[in-house]
C-alpha cells in the first residue's frame, strides 16, 4: 500500500494514539539511566564518574541512529522497520540489565541509543496513516507522547530503582518494550515506501535532500537555531540555580517538569500550525521563544520571572518543532523520513552547540550574557524563517530547487510537490 493510496483517517485516532505510545516508550528508554548512575556504579564497583559516560554514550548512539536509520523509512516498509527497532530496543535493555561490568553496560547503552530513534520514524508514519491531512495535529499528538515519555522516565526509573534495584528498571522497561513491539506488529498496517528506493540510495541522498530545496534549508536551519537557543538555556540554568539560588540537585530537577507544559501544548500547537501554515506558524512559535528570553532576563534575580520564562521558552521550543515538522512533511510525502533525519540531525547539533556557547556566555557575562545569546539565536532563526525561497548563490529558482529535489527523491507515487 503506497502512501498515495492511503485515505484520510485510514489510521484513525487509535493508530495515532498507538504511535504516540510508541514514541513515549522508546523515548523514555533513552533517558532511563540518568537516575540510576550512583546505584549502578556501587553495584559494579566503579566510580560514579565512570558511569557518568552512560547517558552520553546513549545520546551519541541515538544521534547516530537518527542519521543512519531514520532515512530507511523512505526505503523499506515502515511497519517492519519500526517493529524491528522496537524489538531491538528490548534486546538492548536486556543487555543493560545483564551487564556484568561497567564497560559492557556502556556498550549496551550505546546500542540502546542506536536502535531508539523510533519517535523520528513514527511521526512520518502517523502523518501518512492520517492521509497527509491535519499534519500539525498528528505530529503534535505524537510529540506529546515523546515528551510524556521523557518526563516520566526519570521519575519512574528513580522510584523503581529505590525499591527493586537498577537492574529491575531495565527489565521492566524491556518487558514494556516487548509488549509494544507485539502491539505494533499486530495493529499497524503495512506501510511500504511510495517509490522503489534502496537503503544506500536513501542514506546517500540525505545531503542532496537538504541542498536541493531552499525551503528545506530554511526550515531545518531555523529549527537548528532554535535548538541553539534551547541548549544555551538548560546548562547555564543549572549554574544559576546552584550558585545564585543555592538549590540542591532535587530542586534543580523539578525544573524539568516544565516538559509537562510542552506535552499539553504540543497538540494545540499542531492545530495552530495547520491553521496558519508553515512559515506563519513557525514565526509565532519562535516569537514565543523570544518572549520567553525576555521574561527570563530578570530571572537572574527573581525566581518568579525564571519559572515563567522557563515555561514560555520550553513551550515555544517544542511548539516550533511541531511547526517545523509540519512544514517539512507538507513538502515531499515520499521523503518525510529523510526530511526528518535532516531536521533532527541539525537540531541535535544545534542543541549541543547551544550548550557550549551558553556555558561560555555564563562564564563571560553571567545570566545576562546567557539571555543575550539565546535571544540572538532566536533573532537569527526569525531571519532565516523569512528568507525568500530562492537560492541566489546557486542562481536557482524555487522551481529549479524542486526539480533538483525530484531528481534526488526519484519518482513519487501520486503526484508532485505541493506549492
Amino acid at each position: 500500500m503506497s502512501e498515495s493510496l492511503m485515505r484520510p483517517g485510514r489510521g484513525g485516532a487509535r493508530l495515532t494514539a498507538l504511535l504516540a505510545v510508541a514514541s513515549a516508550v522508546t523515548a523514555a528508554n533513552v533517558y532511563l539511566s540518568q537516575p540510576l548512575l550512583a546505584e549502578a556504579a556501587a553495584s559494579l564497583r566503579v566510580p560514579v564518574g565512570t558511569l557518568g559516560a552512560l547517558p552520553t554514550a546513549t545520546q551519541v548512539g541515538f544521534a547516530a541512529g537518527v542519521a543512519l536509520l531514520v532515512p530507511a523509512g523512505d526505503a523499506v516498509d515502515r511497519r517492519r522497520l519500526i517493529t524491528v527497532l522496537t524489538a531491538a530496543s528490548a534486546g538492548a535493555l536486556a543487555a543493560c540489565a545483564l551487564a556484568p561490568t561497567a564497560s559492557l553496560l556502556l556498550v549496551a547503552g550505546l546500542l540502546l541509543g542506536v536502535v531508539s530513534p523510533v519517535p523520528q520514524l513514527v511521526a512520518p508514519l502517523a502523518v501518512a496513516l492520517a492521509g497527509g491531512e491535519r499534519i500539525g495535529r498528528t505530529v503534535g499528538t505524537v510529540q506529546a507522547g515523546l515528551l510524556v515519555g521523557v518526563l516520566a522516565s526519570r521519575t519512574y526509573a528513580g522510584a523503581l530503582a529505590s525499591v527493586a534495584g537498577w537492574r529491575a528498571v531495565f527489565w521492566c522497561s524491556c518487558a514494556a518494550t516487548v509488549l509494544l513491539a507485539s502491539a505494533l506488529r499486530r495493529h499497524l498496517p503495512a506501510a511500504p515506501p511510495a517509490a522503489p528506493l534502496r537503503y544506500r540510495t536513501a542514506l546517500a541522498s540525505v545531503p542532496g535532500v537538504f541542498a536541493a530545496d531552499p525551503r528545506v534549508r530554511r526550515i531545518v536551519v531555523a529549527g537548528a537555531l532554535v535548538g541553539v537557543s534551547f541548549g544555551a538555556f538548560w546548562t547555564p540554568l543549572t549554574f544559576l540555580l546552584v550558585q545564585h539560588y543555592r538549590f540542591g540537585s532535587a530542586t534543580v530537577g523539578l525544573f524539568g517538569l516544565v516538559a509537562a507544559a510542552g506535552a499539553v501544548v504540543s497538540p494545540l500547537a499542531g492545530r495552530l500550525t495547520d491553521r496558519l501554515g508553515g512559515r506563519a506558524g513557525q514565526t509565532v512559535m519562535i516569537g514565543a521563544v523570544a518572549a520567553g528570553w525576555a521574561v527570563l532576563l530578570p530571572g537572574g534575580t527573581g525566581l518568579g520571572w525564571l519559572i515563567a520564562g522557563t515555561v514560555l521558552l520550553d513551550v515555544g521550543t517544542w511548539s516550533n518543532q511541531v511547526g517545523c515538522q509540519q512544514a517539512l512533511f507538507a513538502l515531499r510525502p515520499a521523503m518525510r523520513s529523510r526530511l526528518n533525519a535532516c531536521y533532527f540531525t541539525l537540531r541535535f547539533l544545534g542543541i549541543a552547540a547551544g550548550s557550549f556557547v551558553g556555558t561560555l556566555a555564563w562564564q563571560a557575562a553571567g545570566w545576562s550574557g546567557v539571555a543575550g545569546t539565546g535571544a540572538a539565536a532566536c533573532g537569527a532563526a526569525l531571519l532565516v524563517t523569512h528568507l525568500p525561497d530562492r537560492d541566489p548563490a546557486a542562481g536557482r529558482s524555487r522551481t529549479g530547487g524542486i526539480r533538483a529535489a525530484r531528481r534526488v527523491a526519484g519518482p513519487v507515487a501520486g503526484g508532485g510537490v505541493p506549492r
